[in-house]
């Protein structure tokens, strides 16, 4: 676990499951916040996401080519 790559990878994920937290949080309390912030915390979660995938073919990758 001391690789590098490898905490970053953790650290995505980690983010991308608070930002998913966060939207499915504010969908299910409704109001103000749902209305304002839904449709970003959608779109930074697919953006995210997408990081994160990345990053996670980049460590397998590396692992594979023996680099990592």
């Amino acid at each position: 676990m001391g690789d590098p790559l490898f905490v970053i990878v953790v650290l995505a994920v980690v983010a991308v499951a608070v930002v998913l937290m966060l939207g499915i949080g504010g969908f299910a309390k409704g109001g103000a916040f749902n209305q304002k912030y839904s449709n970003k915390l959608m779109q930074l979660r697919i953006v995210m996401q997408a990081l994160a995938v990345g990053l996670i073919l980049l460590y397998i990758f590396l692992k594979r080519q023996g680099a990592a």
